[in-house]
């Protein structure tokens, strides 16, 4: 297994331990595995993904609804995605 493979799998244990915990928080659309985004342009650090709505200033949110930037370990970032909205069909 590759440094990359291990990477992603810690990551997925995380994701699926923190999940629902994550969706709970104000703004949040949705959770992933991806690259992270710094100004616009993609890493090739894979992180946990956290998409919101609209991010907002820090001090705007409550202490509940703030996103950690690592959780057990696993580094996280917050993208801003826009409204998800489920298609149907």
């Amino acid at each position: 297994m590759s440094n990359q493979d291990e990477t992603i799998e810690r990551i997925r244990t995380v994701k699926a331990a923190h999940e629902a915990e994550l969706l709970a928080k104000a703004n949040v659309v949705g959770v992933g595995i991806g690259f992270r985004q710094q100004q616009q342009t993609r890493t090739d650090d894979v992180v946990l993904v956290v998409m919101v709505e609209k991010k907002v200033p820090r001090s705007e949110l409550s202490a509940e609804d703030v996103i950690p930037s690592e959780i057990d370990g696993v580094p996280v970032d917050v993208q801003e995605s826009g409204r998800i909205v489920p298609q149907g069909g």
